[in-house]
């Protein structure tokens, strides 16, 4: 890591899981993605944000694919933040290639402290929607770091 990088990288952790196979790999490939922008020296800095910004483009549209094929209830609200992910992502795109590496940097440490609540409070939902759509039930998710930490049960 560079002296301009972020001094906290985002990290896979089983607390993001949440049980449906596809989406916890999307998601994982995201953590990869963004630890990766927010540890570019700033060289890397545009091939790293246009990863990000390919991988949103591919990961969003998949979601928003599962929520329209299944009638999602709640998809209004799911893919308007998608889309103001996407928007930031596209100004920031701009503001890179006019030499603005800072923007950027706070663009990616944003993406890196917004993912968990998205991923609990929109994307959970979803996977379990999902899940008892495929299957009738919904997924039985172990955290290890949950377990380890002295829970007294595991969180599902």
């Amino acid at each position: 890591m560079t002296a301009t990088a972020s001094p906290k990288v985002i990290l896979w952790s089983d607390m993001l899981l949440l049980g449906h196979e596809s989406m916890d790999a999307m998601h994982r490939e995201f953590v990869d993605v963004v630890g990766c922008l927010q540890a570019a020296n700033n060289e890397m800095l545009t091939k790293r944000l246009s990863d990000v910004m390919a991988h949103l483009e591919q990961h969003f549209q998949e979601e928003e694919t599962w929520m329209r094929s299944t009638g999602y209830p709640a998809i209004e609200c799911h893919v308007a933040e998608h889309a103001a992910v996407l928007a930031s992502g596209r100004e920031v795109t701009i503001a890179l290639a006019n030499g603005n590496t800072a923007l950027c940097r706070r663009y990616a440490d944003e993406l890196a402290n917004w993912f968990p609540g998205h991923a609990d409070y929109l994307d959970a939902p979803l996977a379990q929607w999902l899940t008892h759509k495929r299957f009738g039930a919904v997924p039985i998710v172990f955290k290890r770091e949950a377990i380890q930490a002295g829970f007294e049960r595991p969180l599902v």
